[in-house]
C-alpha cells in the first residue's frame, strides 16, 4: 500500500537533524540525480535532477537543519508526533520542518516533470547556492533557463515571498494563480542568490516557531500548499525574466 503525503511528511520529519547526507541519499538512490560537493567544506554541495516537461521549473528546499552538528548542535535523538493538527516533536531542539517538510514536497513532486534542486548550507549564509553560483556555471545556466524558480522554506500558511528576484508581473501571477498574498520583501533565502536570469518566489508551507524546540507544522496547510503547487504546476507555465 502507498504511503499517504502526511506519511511521507512524517518520514522525512523523523529524519536525524544533525545532518544532511540522509537527505541527499534519499534523492540520489531512488531518482536520477547530479550531486556535486566541496570535500573541504561538507556544506557546499548541491543536488540536481532535471525535469522531463518542455516548459518547467525548479522546485527548490534545502537539506539542512538550523540543528545540525556541522552548526555546533549535538546529535540528539526525536520523535514527531501529531497533536491538534500538528506535528512536533520531544527534544530540546526542532524537528526540521524548516526546511525537511519542504525536501518532503520536493519528494512527492518528484514525478511532475519541473527540476529539483536541493542545497545544503541554507541556514548558515546559503552556503550551497553561493558555491553553486560561484564555481559550477554549467548548472548555474542550465536553472536559469527554467520558466521560474519555486522554493519551498517559509513559515506561515499562505504568504509568498519574491525578495529582490521578483518583477511585479510575476508577483501578480503569483497572486493570481495562488491567492497567497506577499507580507513583506525582508529576509534572503537560495533563490535570491540562484535567479539571476528568471524570477523565483518562496511559498508558506506551514511551519512556525522555527530554530527552536517549539518548532511545529500545520498538517493541513502544509497539505493545501502541496495541492496548490500540484494544480500549478500541471499548467503550461510562462517565463518570467528576472529584468
Amino acid at each position: 500500500m502507498s504511503k499517504t503525503d502526511k506519511e511521507i511528511l512524517k518520514e522525512f520529519l523523523e529524519l536525524p537533524l544533525w545532518a544532511s547526507d540522509i537527505v541527499f541519499d534519499r534523492f540520489q538512490y531512488e531518482l536520477k540525480s547530479i550531486i556535486r560537493e566541496d570535500r573541504d567544506h561538507p556544506k557546499q554541495r548541491f543536488l540536481y535532477i532535471e525535469g522531463f516537461r518542455r516548459k518547467k521549473v525548479i522546485l527548490l528546499a534545502h537539506a539542512d537543519t538550523f540543528f545540525d552538528e556541522f552548526y555546533g548542535f549535538p546529535k540528539q535523538s526525536h520523535k514527531v508526533f501529531e497533536e491538534d493538527g500538528f506535528f512536533i516533536g520531544d527534544s530540546k531542539n526542532g524537528i526540521g520542518a524548516d526546511d525537511r517538510a519542504g525536501c518532503a514536497m520536493l519528494y512527492l513532486l518528484k514525478d511532475s516533470g519541473h527540476s529539483l534542486l536541493i542545497t545544503d548550507g541554507e541556514e548558515q549564509g546559503k552556503l550551497g547556492s553561493r558555491w553553486l553560483m560561484d564555481h559550477h556555471p554549467d548548472i548555474a545556466e542550465k536553472i536559469n533557463r527554467h520558466q521560474f524558480m519555486i522554493q519551498l522554506d517559509l513559515r506561515n500558511a499562505t504568504d509568498f515571498k519574491c525578495y529582490t528576484v521578483g518583477t511585479d508581473p510575476f508577483r501578480k501571477f503569483i497572486k493570481t494563480k495562488t491567492g497567497y498574498t506577499e507580507p513583506d520583501r525582508d529576509y534572503s533565502t537560495d533563490i535570491v542568490n540562484l535567479c539571476h536570469d528568471i524570477t523565483g518566489v518562496n511559498f508558506s508551507i506551514g511551519y512556525y516557531d522555527e530554530h527552536s524546540c517549539y518548532e511545529r507544522i500545520n498538517i493541513s496547510e502544509w497539505e493545501n500548499t502541496l495541492r496548490m503547487l500540484q494544480n500549478l504546476l500541471s499548467e503550461e507555465l510562462p517565463r518570467f525574466k528576472n529584468d
